[in-house]
């Protein structure tokens, strides 16, 4: 799903001025463990900019300030989630004082969820061989 170059311009600008909570939870999403899930800042995707991204999971996470509880912002963000559900994303929404706070604990649930969305995705080994070979007898 490509994104507009207005869209793709804005996210450039907002990985380089990435909010306190943000840059708290970047820090620990972009450590890059061997079979952890990898996630992207400042995602952009149609013309939405995801605070942070797996691709593999197809989850977009939002970190939501005091904002997002005023005026037409509430239904401004249940468009847009019902915009990115609609094309197969999973979106999960995180207090900034929670990831203020608990910047650890936020972070490993959100690879937690990941790896769960990227494993229940996976086919079953057994259903990828094929066809089981003919019973002899």
């Amino acid at each position: 799903m490509r994104a507009p170059e207005e869209t793709m311009a804005l996210a450039r600008r907002l990985r380089r001025n990435l909010s306190p909570p943000e840059a708290r939870l970047w820090t620990r999403l972009r450590e890059r463990k061997p079979g952890a899930p990898v996630f992207r800042p400042q995602h952009p995707i149609g013309p939405y900019v995801l605070d942070f991204y797996c691709a593999k999971a197809r989850l977009a996470v939002e970190i939501d300030g005091m904002s997002h509880d005023l005026g037409d912002r509430p239904l401004r963000d249940a468009t847009r989630d019902a915009w990115l559900q609609a094309r197969g994303l999973t979106v999960t929404r995180v207090a900034a004082s929670e990831a203020m706070g608990n910047a650890d604990e936020v972070a490993d649930s959100i690879a937690r969820m990941a790896t769960e969305i990227i494993l229940a995705s996976t086919p079953s080994p057994a259903l990828t061989r094929g066809p089981p070979p003919p019973l002899c007898g």
